[in-house]
């Protein structure tokens, strides 16, 4: 058996496969690209969560958060640890991620502590985004850690 790329799965996956098809063409477009990523791709990756994702998940509308909810059954969730809470205090305070977004930081210290592959997600203001992600090279490798790709949907497609 071929060893499988890790991937820390962020809650905005679930949340565009759950969400209504938006007006808006390029959320749209996006809500595509996920749900074909999570048809044809996610088999080829061994994904990963959080309980930051189940809590981020289970938010909201009650019949949205269902939906959201059922889309993370049965994968791999990670346990709370506290290098986790520590390197999530770091990240917030080196990228500047804002404290009502902080379990963004959250799901970028679980990715990196767990020294997974990638981090999927759609939030591209604080996750995937260039700023964000030159500033956590650039810390994780002052302090001798390795960064995740962080990544859109997108980004993880097979091209042929």
């Amino acid at each position: 058996m071929e060893n499988k790329p890790t991937l820390y799965l962020e809650t905005t996956i679930p949340s565009y496969l759950a969400a209504r098809p938006s007006r808006d063409l390029i959320i749209a477009a996006n809500q595509q690209a996920t749900h074909e990523w999570w048809n044809e791709e996610r088999k080829n990756f061994k994904i990963y969560i959080s309980q930051a994702v189940l809590i981020e998940a289970k938010a909201g509308d009650p019949e949205v958060a269902f939906q959201r909810v059922k889309h993370l059954e049965g994968l791999e969730i990670l346990p709370a640890t506290e290098e986790v809470e520590k390197m999530a205090k770091e990240y917030l305070a080196v990228l500047g991620i804002p404290k009502k977004s902080a379990l963004d930081a959250v799901h970028i210290a679980y990715a990196v502590v767990y020294k997974l592959d990638y981090l999927l997600t759609w939030n591209c203001k604080h996750l995937a985004h260039g700023e964000i992600r030159r500033k956590l090279r650039r810390y994780n490798g002052s302090i001798g850690l390795e960064t995740p790709e962080i990544v859109t949907p997108i980004e993880l497609m097979r091209r042929d």
